[in-house]
């Protein structure tokens, strides 16, 4: 082969190889174009409702008030809640229990839709599980005493309403998968022990769910979780019988 033919052929290729690429390039950046497209959609719809008070308004509004004598109670916290009742598992058959969980919020969040999703509805008590996706900052780095500060706020405007207020504990984990390397173990031990004392000083009542589902290393025991923040359908049932004597509790004072 000629110096000359090589160099055509070389020549040749190398425009091939810019075609080719130009493609996988204009291809690429259409998926990116999409999926930036999506991102923007998403991060509207958010700040267009930051505290999710549209998911649960049709609802609220359906819901007939609450019989006289009816014991009802609103369950409020973030997936914990919400998935409870979902994938095989039952929540609570037969009470007036209303449930007012939205996944991946924060405290921040829940304090802004108390009144709607709580107040408004005119339970006698209201269950509180709250804490994980602080930690795993879901809506920014948050420190423990803001943490404390909106589990404080959730508790004046319940009691000032007249609400019984439960407090669960966070849940264990050791890991978030969508926010990996954070360590959350010690911070949620740490917040459970502020939490239970609170509970303690004013009068509150306190449900340890922590305790029946850990495991040493402050994780949830495989046989009670999913992926390992989340409650399987054993873990809901570890935690009915404690949230029912903690609302007979709460209801007794």
């Amino acid at each position: 082969m000629s110096w000359k033919i090589g160099a055509a052929l070389l020549v040749c290729f190398a425009g091939f190889s810019l075609l080719a690429g130009d493609a996988r390039g204009q291809a690429i950046g259409a998926t990116a174009t999409v999926e930036s497209a999506a991102q923007i959609a998403g991060m509207e719809a958010k700040l267009a409702d930051w505290p999710q008070l549209a998911r649960y308004r049709a609802a609220n509004a359906a819901l007939p008030r609450a019989a006289k004598g009816e014991d009802r109670v609103v369950f409020f916290g973030a997936s914990m809640t919400e998935f409870w009742g979902k994938n095989g598992t039952k929540f609570f058959p037969g009470k007036p229990y209303v449930n007012r969980g939205i996944s991946g919020q924060t405290t921040a969040q829940m304090v802004v839709r108390f009144r709607q999703d709580v107040i408004d509805l005119h339970p006698k008590a209201v269950v509180i599980l709250a804490g994980t996706n602080d930690v795993a900052g879901n809506t920014g780095p948050m420190t423990p005493e803001m943490t404390e500060n909106n589990w404080r706020s959730m508790a004046d405007l319940a009691k000032a309403n007249g609400i019984r207020v439960v407090f669960a504990s966070i849940t264990p984990s050791t890991d978030f998968w969508w926010h990996k390397g954070l360590r959350p173990a010690e911070k949620i031990r740490a917040l459970n022990a502020w939490l239970k004392g609170y509970c303690a000083s004013h009068g509150l009542t306190y449900l340890d769910y922590y305790s029946a589902l850990t495991d040493e290393e402050g994780g949830m025991k495989k046989e009670f979780t999913v992926d390992g923040v989340h409650a399987s359908a054993k873990g809901y049932a570890v935690m009915e019988p404690l949230a029912q004597t903690a609302i007979d509790k709460a209801l007794a004072k």
